[in-house]
């Protein structure tokens, strides 16, 4: 066995029957949680969450009551009390990038004036610089084949040139934040190149970030060899930035964020953790599944425009006989919403443009036969507590192919948007002074007399 050459990481058969035994021992039968009600997931049979906090940064509406009763209801999102539509049209209308704006509403519960915003995109321009050497030294060395995990890595990392690391106060966890919003699209994409030569054989290509650009631009800006990106393409990216930077304090990886930091551990720790949440294939790879299925249905589809054959295709996907058989169409359906999801409705109303400007619009009509078909097909499949529809990975996957973006960085965009949520929920955790948080599993493992080594 050599181990100097990395980690062992062979599947020995020893390994396969320890792991039977590991299997074994922690399986918990169904019926026990039902007997002791325990919500998995912090949910009930309705998908509905467990109230397990309080927050002012954002609100999901899926459901409205009458008479008492709760209905499924156009879904709604608002940040700091304000409906995202309306940010993003006034964006739109007014001919200016959002994120900027939303990232200071989301930290400070107000709309910033002309000149507050200037200023702190001044800020976050400042701020958008690495220690010195800190890409030969640590992004270049030992680039991995997976963005989340260079992502982590490189955050971990910047707590070794922060003089204040530890310390917890508000002002420093706020300077802390703006930094990491800053730097994520650098740390992120210079992740990528790195990648992108040294194991795919590519030439490195390595911008300096200027100051004056908006989030969206520095990350076509950087990412691209020439630099180059039309206003249509940044301005929808930065839309994307703003579906995605924050979604209730529920999510896995904001709740994550919440929980490590009621242990008061310093941010780089907290925001490491988070992007861990976010790898997860059930929480922020979604929508590179979404643009796998559709290449799948795109080869074995003759007529992207036969509503009968693309159903009947979608009907092979849900009984696991098609794509990766995991029996799930990806991008339909969502844990909260039921009659749609709202930054599904708002990515879809700007989709249109981007496909007539990059000649894709048969595959845009394909995608919305689907957004179609597919919630009639799964009510008629599967026993439903609420309503299914596309979710905003069903396009947004869409979108970033669209960009021409590599799907290896996928996950991290929506972790470049999602540092300003995790950000406001460590400020609120921290600003609240609450417990540390620690919910309760119930033992059902019976107890045991001690058996000596002799007469086992």
């Amino acid at each position: 066995m050599d181990l100097g050459k990395g980690i062992y990481s062979e599947i020995t058969p020893e390994i396969v029957d320890l792991s039977k035994l590991s299997r074994e021992a922690d399986i918990i039968e169904n019926e026990l949680f039902y007997k002791y009600d325990v919500k998995r997931g912090l949910r009930d049979l309705n998908g509905k969450g467990v109230l397990t906090g309080l927050t002012r940064i954002s609100e999901i509406i899926a459901k409205k009551v009458v008479d008492g009763k709760e209905l499924p209801a156009d879904g709604e999102i608002y940040f700091r009390g304000y409906d995202v539509k309306q940010l993003v049209k006034a964006a739109v209308d007014e001919k200016r990038y959002a994120f900027e704006e939303a990232t200071y509403l989301l930290l400070f519960d107000q709309l910033p004036t002309g000149k507050e915003l200037f200023e702190f995109e001044e800020l976050l321009g400042f701020y958008r610089s690495l220690p010195t050497s800190f890409v030969r030294d640590v992004i270049m060395k030992a680039p991995s084949r997976d963005m989340m995990n260079t992502l982590a890595r490189s955050v971990l990392t910047l707590y070794s040139y922060d003089d204040l690391a530890d310390d917890v106060s508000l002002p420093n966890v706020l300077r802390q934040s703006l930094q990491l919003i800053s730097l994520f699209p650098l740390l992120s994409i210079y992740g990528y190149q790195a990648y992108n030569h040294y194991h795919e054989g590519n030439s490195l290509v390595i911008h300096p970030p200027r100051e004056e650009l908006s989030t969206a631009e520095t990350i076509l800006y950087l990412l691209r060899p020439d630099s180059k990106y039309t206003e249509l393409e940044a301005k929808l990216l930065d839309i994307c930035l703003v579906l995605h930077m924050e979604h209730g304090g529920g999510n896995n990886s904001s709740f994550t964020t919440h929980v490590v930091s009621s242990t008061l551990t310093d941010t780089y720790s907290v925001i490491a953790a988070a992007i861990g949440s976010l790898k997860g294939p059930r929480h922020g790879g979604a929508n590179i599944k979404v643009v796998h299925m559709f290449d799948d249905i795109e080869d074995n589809v003759k007529d992207w425009k036969d509503e009968e054959e693309v159903e009947h295709y979608l009907d092979k996907i849900l009984n696991k006989e098609a794509f990766d058989k995991s029996g799930l169409i990806y991008g339909i359906g969502h844990a909260i919403y039921s009659k749609s999801d709202p930054r599904a409705v708002i990515l879809k109303s700007f989709v249109e443009k981007l496909a007539a400007e990059k000649g894709r619009e048969d595959e845009l009509q394909l995608y919305e036969l689907v957004e179609k078909l597919a919630p009639r097909i799964i009510s008629g499949e599967r026993t439903m507590y609420k309503g299914v529809s596309a979710n905003v990975d069903f396009y947004s996957g869409f979108v970033y192919r669209m960009l021409d973006l590599p799907e290896e960085l996928y996950p991290t965009i929506f972790a470049m948007a999602r540092i300003v949520g995790w950000s406001a929920h460590r400020m609120e955790e921290l600003a609240n002074n609450g417990k540390i948080i620690r919910p309760a599993y119930m033992a059902i493992e019976p107890r045991k007399d001690y058996v000596p080594m002799g007469d086992r």
